[in-house]
């Protein structure tokens, strides 16, 4: 046997008993070791990998189980001999390049829309080898409780559960989930809704996109914040170019003539999206009043409201309405975590049972396991335990960020008086934040621009957000200081 065969590539996220067992696996399909050829003993393999002898037998064991060797007495480990049974013979690699075809379709003549053309919001993949990352919407994984969550998936993925996790669900959802979010989560935002008016969507973004689907043709009138989500620009962009960005102020929203004609009118009036500013109760009276006078639909993103630690809590804007005009969009991803994607939306029952309907058509329903893994940690008192945790940290560093920023930028930005996770930073007027992010970057400062979040031919670059989820309070001031030092030096 060749001795190339039985190396490791060694990866963090996997243990090593998983990457002896994704080695042989690999070599066995792969043909290297073909059926009935025997193994090197534990000991020797084990040896020659630097692990421990434990380690190797478990990981032959478990391949034991699932068919891939046999076990024979006084003898050692087998390949099995059916294991490549109805398996095709793997075709060998090409000795030169494939070459791209010629003569194809034009794919760009072909294309009814360019979502890839759109201004979006990047991020680095490697954003945890930054010294000061200050970015938005990632988590610190040390807050997470990773033996709870795995606690909970081990009860969901159990035999007395399969069930509920392996079956199709057709369009339907885990019940489970459905009542925690309508008798746990829901009230907390003074929501009362029934099981026939919430779906679970892949993310607050799903949703965002259904509701596009639904409500939104090339002649729709759609209100947006500005700045704003830019995914929500994009979306409803994609159905029409009847788009309204109306600047925001220090209350959000503004309520106005501009409003006028507005079909749907998308707004996140708790914790606005991405200047922190919180909508007062009274302009949220006058949004509903002027949704109903004008016969208008208002979605409203209840963004961050898990992360308000700082003030009173605020009711959502639906618990205000009378009228069903308010159709609410909610996400787990910044309590628990975005590679989650689980989120909800809640809305009379008509609009839901067609939401779903469309939702089957795209995804059928949010996986099974995830669902259930989800609701078992809310009813066990996790997610609370999680949010009180989050809480604590997230205020001593925005108290961190407000102090570092009062004593190297003064004047560039005021503290979210809601909480959240993000400070909102503006520059003078000719100041270029998408200049700043780049130069940044090479002393290891990660922040993002602001403005891709900006409606409009010429979009302002004088801003730019700085996310403090994901980064340590001790490190901080540091990070602010250089970050300053680099605009002084060079701007």
């Amino acid at each position: 046997m060749r001795d190339g065969i039985f190396s490791l590539n060694r990866q963090a996220n996997l243990s090593i008993q998983s990457q002896i067992r994704e080695m042989l696996v690999s070599a066995i399909l792969g043909r290297q070791l073909p059926p009935g050829d025997p193994l090197p003993s534990s000991r020797r393999l084990a040896k020659t990998l630097g692990v421990s002898r434990n380690t190797v037998v478990l990981a032959f064991q478990g391949l034991v189980d699932d068919g891939y060797l046999e076990s024979r007495e006084r003898s050692g480990f087998y390949v099995s001999r059916d294991i490549l049974t109805g398996h095709a013979e793997e075709p060998a690699p090409p000795q030169q390049p494939v070459q791209p075809a010629t003569g194809g379709p034009d794919w760009a003549s072909k294309f009814r829309i360019v979502p890839s053309g759109q201004a979006n919001i990047k991020k680095p993949a490697n954003w945890l080898t930054y010294p000061y990352p200050f970015i938005y919407g990632q988590v610190d994984q040390s807050l997470f409780p990773i033996a709870q969550w795995r606690e909970c998936s081990r009860q969901a993925l159990g035999r007395r559960g399969m069930d509920a996790w392996t079956g199709d669900a057709m369009a339907e959802d885990d019940p489970m989930l459905i009542e925690q979010i309508r008798t746990r989560l829901l009230p907390r935002r003074g929501i009362m809704a029934g099981t026939d008016e919430i779906l679970v969507t892949l993310g607050a973004q799903n949703a965002l996109y259904i509701l596009a689907a639904l409500l939104v043709l090339p002649g729709t009138r759609v209100a947006i914040e500005d700045p704003g989500y830019a995914d929500v620009r994009n979306i409803f962009g994609l159905k029409t170019d009847d788009l309204v960005p109306i600047p925001v102020d220090d209350k959000g929203l503004p309520v106005d003539q501009r409003l006028d004609g507005a079909d749907l009118i998308f707004v996140t009036p708790s914790h606005q999206s991405p200047t922190t500013v919180t909508m007062p109760k009274a302009r949220r009276r006058q949004l509903l009043e002027k949704a109903e006078d004008t016969d208008a639909l208002i979605i409203e993103d209840d963004y961050e409201w898990e992360t308000n630690y700082v003030s009173e809590p605020t009711p959502a804007l639906k618990s205000m309405d009378d009228g069903g005009r308010v159709i609410y969009v909610g996400s787990l991803s910044k309590t628990l975590f975005p590679g989650l994607r689980l989120g909800y939306l809640v809305g009379p029952a008509p609009l839901i049972r067609e939401a779903r309907a469309l939702r089957r058509l795209m995804l059928r329903h949010a996986p099974n396991n995830n669902q259930r893994t989800a609701a078992l940690f809310l009813a066990l008192g996790h997610h609370d335990s999680l949010v009180h945790r989050l809480h604590k940290a997230y205020r001593d560093r925005w108290q961190a960020m407000g102090e570092a920023l009062a004593a190297h930028l003064p004047g560039w930005s005021k503290a979210p008086a809601f909480g959240g996770t993000s400070y909102w930073v503006s520059g003078p007027d000719g100041f270029r934040a998408s200049r700043l992010a780049e130069r940044a970057l090479d002393d290891g400062v990660l922040i993002e621009p602001g403005r891709v979040m900006h409606a409009g031919d010429r979009p302002a670059d004088n801003h730019f957000r700085l996310g403090f989820s994901s980064i340590a309070a001790e490190r901080i001031e540091p990070g602010i200081e250089l970050l300053a030092d680099i605009i002084k030096r060079d701007f």
